[in-house]
């Protein structure tokens, strides 16, 4: 799950101004701020995002994969060994 949120974040903060341009770091060094301005580092964090939220989902597809045998013998009424 954690990385699913971080993919997220990842994925939309950089294009909210709010948040990526108006920041202490912005403004304590201002080579920064036209870094981080630049549309091209937005896109590469985005991708970033992206690419936590992929192993953000392959996890949770594992985890729910590996549940399932488990909720189906207790469904049917069979003990667990």
């Amino acid at each position: 799950m954690f990385f699913v949120q971080v993919g997220l974040l990842l994925l939309v903060l950089p294009w909210w101004p709010a948040f990526w341009e108006h920041n202490y770091f912005a403004f304590a060094w201002p080579p920064l701020r036209t870094l981080m301005t630049n549309n091209f580092v937005r896109g590469a964090v985005s991708g970033l995002g992206v690419v936590n939220l992929c192993a953000g989902f392959a996890d949770l597809a594992v985890l729910f994969a590996a549940r399932e045998p488990d909720e189906l013998s207790l469904r049917d009424g069979a003990h667990r060994p």
